[in-house]
């Protein structure tokens, strides 16, 4: 039996997996970028700076850790964007994760982190291909409960 889903038509109820799959990548490609943007300002996970290959900061008038701080408001508009649009939201992380990713192989010892940031990846494209399923899903979801 072969089944076709077309977008918009899943049923937005917290008991179908899809949905639960959707609901779990949209609270954690939201609050981890928002937590990863605010600790660039005060650095309790890691010295974020030290994960940034020397060239960028070269290229711009900026120190590394003014990099840094330029880096923690855009990836909390990126968080906040999942939460209200997941389905631009999702594209956009993934976006982000590739520059990082590109940034981490320039590094050239970070490849550890880059290899996790491509599942990263993989999962935020998940989440805005699983998103055109739910257009109109609120934030926990508006269907049948």
């Amino acid at each position: 039996m072969t089944e076709t889903a077309q977008a918009g038509s899943a049923p937005a109820t917290l008991s179908s997996p899809v949905f639960q799959a959707f609901a779990l990548l949209r609270v954690g490609f939201t609050v981890a970028p928002i937590l990863f943007g605010l600790d660039k300002f005060f650095n309790v996970m890691v010295d974020w700076s030290t994960y940034l290959w020397p060239g960028v900061a070269e290229l711009l008038p900026l120190s590394a850790d003014g990099v840094m701080l330029v880096v923690g408001p855009v990836e909390i508009l990126a968080g906040l964007l999942v939460a209200a649009w997941p389905r631009i939201g999702g594209y956009v992380v993934a976006a982000w994760l590739a520059a990082i990713i590109v940034n981490l192989l320039l590094l050239g010892d970070a490849y550890d982190a880059a290899l996790r940031d491509v599942g990263l990846l993989v999962g935020a494209l998940a989440l805005a291909r699983l998103a055109a399923a739910f257009p109109r899903a609120g934030f926990l979801g508006d269907g049948e409960r």
